[in-house]
């Protein structure tokens, strides 16, 4: 078969088999909690700047671009609803999960593979240490913990910086932008943005992981590794995103076309 279409499928097949070994090694014999620790730190803590930003300014955008092109047509009441909506199930996982791929992912990929090109990961299977239980479960780990918590927190300052705008700068009273909340968002909306973040932390450690693993070619490989794990992750994370509103919107119609043919 030509190598144009064999060397793609065996990088996927190589890549889908690294998570099941991250898994096996994750269950079988978990890493120290202080490696865990240490990476829930760096994943989860040292990324709540950039995710407030990133929260708090897309919320304020869209508190703005939705009461200007509402308030003419009487439907400002709305503003609310729409910020709220959007951070909760689309912005706030995808956005978050851009911040962290730049941020944390490149730094994984780039550290991998300095250790790569360097022999150090070859020195520590020589040593009798598995790098996937020393190296890459603890990064795993805390990565698909820590990104739903990341999605929430953004998606709370991304309300927060709507309601400051819109209550704030455009007038609105504070009842019409919290009053509609209660009635149209659903447990379902705020399951799917923590379903998304978990989904996008899995893509984010593995792929960074990957591309960092199996770095060649020096210090330039290293760049380019980087490079094309953070392209790759932010293509990957889209595509996953559209599949998964597909998923969970069905789902969550077919769990209530069931509980209706029971009431």
């Amino acid at each position: 078969m030509n190598q144009s279409v064999t060397g793609p499928l065996q990088v996927v097949g190589d890549y889908f088999y690294l998570i099941m070994s991250v898994l096996w090694v994750s269950f079988r014999r978990p890493p120290q909690w202080s490696l865990i620790r240490d990476q829930m730190y760096e994943i989860g803590v040292l990324s709540l700047p950039v995710v407030a930003i990133t929260g708090f300014s897309t919320g304020m955008v869209l508190a703005a671009q939705s009461y200007f092109q509402l308030s003419d047509k009487g439907l400002a009441s709305a503003t609310g609803l729409m910020v709220t909506k959007a951070m909760m199930v689309e912005l706030g996982p995808v956005l978050t999960a851009f911040m962290i791929t730049g941020r944390v992912g490149a730094a994984m990929c780039a550290e991998l593979g300095s250790m790569r090109v360097t022999e150090q990961i070859d020195a520590m299977r020589s040593m009798a240490v598995n790098p996937l239980g020393y190296l890459v479960a603890p990064r795993f780990i805390a990565g698909t913990l820590m990104m739903p918590l990341l999605t929430v927190f953004s998606c709370a300052m991304g309300i927060a910086g709507g309601y400051i705008i819109a209550v704030g700068y455009c007038g609105m009273s504070s009842n019409s932008f919290i009053d509609p909340l209660p009635s149209h968002i659903t447990t379902f909306d705020f399951f799917s943005g923590i379903a998304k973040g978990f989904v996008f932390g899995i893509i984010i450690v593995t792929i960074s992981c990957y591309r960092g693993l199996t770095t060649r070619g020096g210090a330039a490989g290293v760049g380019r590794a980087t490079t094309n794990s953070v392209v790759i992750c932010y293509s990957v994370i889209l595509v996953t995103n559209f599949f998964l509103t597909i998923f969970l919107n069905t789902f969550a119609e077919q769990i209530t076309n069931t509980l209706n043919r029971f009431i």
